[in-house]
């Protein structure tokens, strides 16, 4: 999940969430360890909800760590990095 600067305008927010979820979106044509890949934008007027959710799915942690490392996933933690106030993230098996 992600949630973007407060200090941002409501334009400038806009602007990078829309780049934010055009980048993560384009992942699964650039890596084909993506088994699933679905991104929301946050529809709710709670102060406490994130702007942007991301869902993927992959074959095993090794396939994860693939993605992790790919030059284009680096390229999204970049801009990530430049527009985030906060993320969460979580990773698990599903036995």
């Amino acid at each position: 999940m992600f949630k973007l600067k407060s200090s941002f305008s409501k334009e400038e927010k806009e602007k990078n969430l829309k780049q934010l979820r055009e980048m993560l979106d384009a992942l699964p044509t650039h890596i084909n360890e993506i088994k699933h890949f679905e991104t929301g934008m946050n529809v709710s007027g709670s102060p406490a909800a994130f702007d942007l959710v991301l869902v993927s799915e992959f074959e095993s942690l090794e396939t994860l760590e693939a993605y992790r490392v790919h030059p284009e996933h680096v390229k999204v933690l970049d801009f990530v990095s430049r527009v985030k106030e906060a993320t969460h993230v979580v990773d698990y098996n599903i036995a």
